[in-house]
C-alpha cells in the first residue's frame, strides 16, 4: 500500500490545488489525482493496514461516498496531512469490497459524471471496530515507547 502521508510545509502555499479549490501547486504526471506528487513536499508511507481504518471510518462517518470524495474528506480531516493517491485507494476499495466490507453501486456525481458510490456494510462496522482498538493498542505501546526515551 503506497498511501502518503504529507507533511506541512513551513510557510503557506498558493496557487490551486489538484481538489479544485484547497490551496497548494497543482500535482501533475502519472500517481496522483493530478499527476506526479510534488517533488518538494517531505512524505512517508501510512502504516499497513491505516488505509482501511481511514476508509472505514470515513464511511461510517460520512455515510454514500464515491472515491473521490473519501480521498478529498481524508485530507480535510486531516488538515492536509494525509493524502491518499488514487493508486491506493482504489485497489483498497476493491479488496474491502471483497472482504464485504464495502458496497459500490454507480451513481451520478454533483458535477454529472458517472462515479462508482461506496457504503459501509455490518461486516464493514465490525471490522471498523477491530482496525480501532488494534491502532489504538499500537498506538499506545508507541506513546509508552517515547515517553519513556
Amino acid at each position: 500500500m503506497a498511501a502518503l502521508i504529507r507533511r506541512k510545509p513551513g510557510p503557506p502555499r498558493t496557487g490551486s490545488g489538484s481538489w479544485g479549490g484547497k490551496p497548494g501547486p497543482p500535482r501533475t504526471g502519472p500517481g496522483s489525482w493530478g499527476g506526479e506528487p510534488d517533488p518538494d513536499i517531505d512524505r512517508d508511507e501510512i502504516p499497513p493496514g491505516t488505509l482501511y481504518l481511514l476508509i472505514l471510518k470515513t464511511l461510517a462517518v460520512r455515510g454514500r461516498l464515491h472515491g473521490y470524495e473519501i480521498a478529498e474528506s481524508i485530507q480535510n480531516c486531516s488538515d492536509d496531512v494525509l493524502q491518499v493517491e488514487e493508486g491506493s485507494l482504489y485497489p483498497a476499495l476493491q479488496r474491502m469490497l471483497i472482504k464485504g466490507w464495502v458496497i459500490a453501486e454507480w451513481g451520478v456525481t454533483s458535477g454529472n459524471r458517472r462515479a462508482r458510490y461506496y457504503t459501509l456494510t455490518r461486516d464493514g462496522e465490525k471490522q471498523l471496530g477491530i482496525e480501532m482498538s488494534q491502532f489504538q493498542r499500537v498506538m499506545g505501546a508507541i506513546a509508552r515507547i517515547i515517553q519513556t526515551a
